[in-house]
């Protein structure tokens, strides 16, 4: 865990510099007698926040008690959930998966059929029906794989159409106890980048490594230094026979193995379904957590009796099942990207990519000028239906009446990736004072900053 730097603020003085306005920061800590300049930014960087804390500060998310363990996502916070599943969306098509949306409650008999009712009922949310008797009996979703073999079932399926991927992002639902209830990480309501692969025995190899890629893929680009492969197997409670279990442990083994990654077996911590690939991430406190998961199954399309027509005609081969996510729960996937980056946003994942400050009064309509023409977003009489393809941003205008250095140290507060100020040379010249977090403004051109941030965001910068 790192240490806790308690530190105060002997002095804080704006010198952010450029032009007609200078402005700067200055922190002193309390255990020594050197200060630190950051041209604005040092922000008590050397205190660890914990995502609660900074979930509170950026105004991304709420708990209320009248329904613990839900989280209300604020806009600012949505903006983020938004763009994680934007994300994740386009690496699916990669991988060939197709999206569905799937309904969060279903009768007590399909819970029985998939096995959730005899082994998960702990674990669920029971739902009376209309008439509150047994034939009424309902179960709100912990997950998606049975309603994704209702699917699967719903239509005759032939060799040739597999392997089918299914990917769905609905909200479920576990009991999870009050007092483990905690921020983001373990909540009751939650979201999954969740997907099913139906697909042929001869297919799951391929299957398995592709999955594996895909979570190497998704970690790099959030930076996530390193991460630990784990072959849950076998549990106490658990359906389908021996024989079945060491055929699925068997192939993922060897789909771990040609990874050329390290692992380690984790005994007996497997779904009561099948054996499975934990990834587990660390946060900022060194605390594991599962993120990725990657499932083998044999029981579920036996007990939905899933078949396809196999190259020799015959309805009855049986498919098998992959359950997999990357980022498992987005909530606490969430939660530990804003500790692992202590809020400090990068631009393509940003609640608040740029804001744009006037120096004086005569400076907001310009402002607001900018705002439109950087954010791609028209505005009043502007307005109209925006085409699907144009890159937008969160642009916002701070034209308060507060002095110009309180306005400046609130964006910086605020985590914004860009602070633009206008004044009477930039509406003379058609230009922005664009200064980043950290480092010098910069003069430049209203449609130059705009195509800056494009390029940027295509580099996941």
């Amino acid at each position: 865990m790192r240490p806790l730097l308690l530190r105060s603020v002997r002095s804080a003085c704006l010198g952010f510099e450029y032009g007609h306005w200078r402005l700067s920061t200055r922190f002193c800590s309390s255990h020594s007698s050197q200060s630190a300049t950051d041209d604005g930014d040092n922000d008590l960087s050397d205190v660890f926040l914990d995502h609660r804390q900074i979930g509170t500060q950026q105004e991304l998310y709420m708990i209320n008690p009248l329904t613990p363990g839900s989280v209300f996502l604020l806009p600012h916070g949505t903006r983020i959930y938004n763009k994680l599943l934007a994300f994740m969306r386009a690496q699916l098509k990669v991988f060939g998966f197709e999206e569905v949306v799937s309904p969060i409650i279903y009768r007590k008999s399909l819970w029985e059929t998939s096995g959730h009712w005899e082994k998960y009922k702990e674990d669920m949310f029971e739902v009376g029906g209309r008439n509150q008797d047994t034939k009424e009996e309902y179960g709100l979703k912990p997950m998606n794989c049975p309603g994704h073999c209702l699917i699967y079932g719903a239509a005759e399926r032939s060799y040739r159409e597999l392997p089918m991927r299914y990917a769905d992002f609905s909200p479920l639902h576990r009991n999870e106890a009050s007092g483990a209830l905690t921020g983001l990480t373990r909540v009751r309501r939650f979201h999954q980048d969740d997907g099913h692969i139906f697909c042929r025995p001869d297919q799951v190899q391929a299957e398995i490594k592709a999955s594996i890629k895909l979570v190497d893929n998704v970690y790099k680009i959030f930076k996530i230094p390193s991460y630990r492969l784990l072959l849950s197997t076998r549990p106490e409670q658990y359906i389908g026979t021996v024989e079945e279990w060491d055929t699925a442990e068997s192939d993922l083994r060897d789909a771990l193995d040609e990874s050329g990654q390290e692992w380690l077996v984790n005994d007996g911590d497997g779904a009561f379904y099948g054996p499975k690939i934990d990834i587990l991430i660390k946060d900022s406190n060194g605390k594991e957590h599962q993120a990725a998961t990657i499932q083998l199954d044999f029981q579920m399309p036996q007990r939905f009796q899933l078949t396809y027509r196999g190259d020799d005609d015959t309805l009855g081969h049986r498919p098998v099942m992959i359950h997999r996510a990357v980022f498992g729960s987005v909530e606490r996937f969430m939660a530990i990207i804003i500790e692992q980056i202590q809020g400090k946003w990068p631009l393509w994942l940003s609640p608040r990519q740029a804001v744009i400050v006037p120096i004086a009064d005569r400076h907001v309509e310009y402002a607001r000028k900018v705002k439109e023409q950087i954010s791609g977003v028209p505005s009043g009489d502007n307005a109209d239906l925006l085409d699907l393809s144009t890159s937008t941003f969160y642009i916002d205008v701070d034209d308060r009446s507060s002095t110009l250095g309180h306005r400046l140290r609130e964006a910086i507060k605020k985590g914004y990736n860009y602070i633009g100020v206008v004044g009477d040379k930039e509406m003379a010249d058609g230009t922005v004072a664009l200064r980043q977090r950290t480092g010098k403004p910069t003069s430049m051109k209203i449609e130059d900053v705009r195509q800056f941030l494009i390029d940027s965001v295509a580099r996941y910068e």
